[in-house]
């Protein structure tokens, strides 16, 4: 018998019900707040008695409480802290869905002050446009997406995830959603709601129980009204590393003995979302030890890194790449990371930073990466500099994998077979993935590494086409080569590499 009289049981060893049979077991007017606030969920009711999981006897008088409103006395069960925590979230996930009579309870927005700032995850929440907002941001963080938009046209508001790189629409939403979500969204992200035809960005940070999520969030007005995108950036799933990202074999070793130097520069190139920041933040995981002086000036700063000093850029109060650039020379730096080179001013104090004696990492924007040595000089700087102080380019591309719970094999298309694949896989679909074939990314790295040679030829002029000959014939594996070996190995599709890397 535990204290008050009341019955307890050690049942570890046992597994939780699922989310849906525990449901039906919470008492009317008992939140999901309650219990995650308590520590307690109910997991079976038998006769007379309801037992109640718990992680500690400490929580006997709560679970007590609970059963009274069932009218039945309470069983303490002992269960895992991190077990219950996560079978409460599951809860959420049930309750917390975008439901249609929340759609359809959103007329309008009178009172405003009905939008402040609340817990995301919560079931408590009584406004309509709160519940629909919160349930859109659970929502595409639990399928894993990356970017939110709310588009708006002449009748109607799409609201569209992009996951995996590849935008998905998912809501339909009546023209009169689009104030008071509108609205609700500049109002968490301390945006002034007042001014909607001049673009604005603000930030969110949210709580999900023990997760941390920050939101970037742009609006921009367009014909019919203003259009916001949210990009989430999820801490729970932490810093990676370059083995995480894919990267292994030559690609992996190249890189190694490249951020290895003390001195030069380090690029990386690709378009927007390919993954340039994630490697930036790999490698200077990878680089940091405490006898190394590391500092960053990035816009934004999208994830704290320990042991190193992190710059934000921020134009209004005239910290720009280059004027942070000279600040942090002068605070005795081993290693420098530029967010992106944009301009001359950037690229030349970056330059003269790595001829000096540090390291210096940044991204650029160019398709390919030899390409990067013509950006540079079209920026105004001589190519000699670059010949003297460019160690090496990365160009990178995000793949989707194929899912390998519904990974099927079947015969090449006719475009691969050119390149002697016989045979290639595609994701029939499933739950798993969506009914999309494809579950997570990783990268491909095209590594373009300035050797002796290659530094001549840039210091003569050379040609971005015979720079490339000279790198291919030094052993560099294109894009293409890279993705054509990741289809022939079914970690990828070769539409999917179409799409990616372009044509073949």
């Amino acid at each position: 018998m535990g204290r008050d009289g009341m019955d307890t049981v050690a049942v570890s060893a046992n597994r939780l019900p699922t989310a849906e049979l525990v449901m039906d077991l919470i008492p009317k007017g008992v939140s999901v707040d309650a219990l995650r606030e308590k520590g307690i969920v109910p997991i079976e009711a038998s006769g007379g008695t309801l037992v109640v999981a718990a992680s500690s006897l400490a929580a006997t008088l709560d679970a007590q409480i609970l059963a009274v409103g069932t009218g039945k006395t309470a069983r303490v069960a002992i269960f895992p802290e991190n077990q219950i925590n996560a079978l409460i979230r599951t809860l959420y996930d049930l309750k917390s869905g975008v439901a249609q009579d929340t759609l359809n309870a959103i007329e309008s927005v009178d009172d405003l002050s009905q939008l402040a700032r609340q817990e995301v995850l919560s079931d408590t929440v009584d406004a309509p446009v709160i519940k629909l907002v919160n349930g859109l941001l659970l929502e595409a963080i639990k399928e894993r997406a990356t970017d939110i938009h709310l588009e708006p046209f002449e009748d109607k508001l799409l609201v569209r995830y992009r996951i995996d790189g590849v935008l998905n629409d998912r809501y339909e939403l009546t023209k009169g959603h689009q104030s008071p979500v509108t609205s609700r969204i500049k109002v968490m992200a301390k945006m002034d709601i007042a001014e909607r035809f001049v673009p604005q960005d603000g930030r969110i940070g949210i709580a999900l129980g023990d997760r941390a999520v920050d939101i970037r969030v742009s609006s921009l007005p367009t014909q019919h009204g203003e259009r916001i995108v949210m990009r989430l950036l999820d801490k729970a799933r932490g810093l990676l590393t370059l083995e995480d990202l894919g990267m292994r074999g030559k690609e992996k070793e190249k890189l190694d003995g490249l951020i290895r130097h003390p001195h030069g520069m380090i690029l990386l190139t690709g378009p927007t979302g390919s993954g340039k920041s994630t490697t930036l933040y790999a490698i200077l995981q990878a680089l940091a030890r405490p006898e190394v002086n590391i500092i960053t000036v990035e816009d934004p700063i999208e994830y704290d890194l320990p042991g190193v000093g992190q710059v934000q850029e921020n134009e209004k109060a005239g910290v720009t790449f280059a004027s942070a650039l000279r600040s942090i020379l002068r605070q005795d730096p081993d290693i420098i990371m530029i967010g992106e080179i944009r301009d001359f001013e950037t690229a030349h104090i970056g330059v003269q930073s790595s001829l000096t004696g540090h390291l210096v990492l940044s991204t650029l924007h160019t398709n390919d990466s030899v390409s990067a040595v013509s950006r540079l000089v079209d920026m105004g700087i001589e190519p000699y500099l670059i010949a003297g102080c460019l160690l090496g380019v990365v160009a990178q591309r995000l793949v989707r994998r194929v899912c390998p719970n519904c990974k099927t094999e079947i015969e090449a298309p006719a475009a691969m077979r050119r390149y002697g694949i016989e045979r290639a896989y595609i994701g029939a679909g499933c739950d798993q993935c969506k009914d999309s074939g494809y579950r997570g990314r990783f990268g491909l790295y095209e590594q373009f590494d300035v050797t002796p040679e290659i530094a001549d030829a840039v210091s003569n002029g050379a040609a971005v086409g015979e720079l490339r000959k000279l790198a291919i014939s030094g052993g560099m594996r294109s894009l293409l080569e890279l993705g054509l070996a990741s289809v022939k190995a079914g970690e990828t599709t070769s539409e999917e590499i179409l799409r990616v890397v372009g044509e073949v």
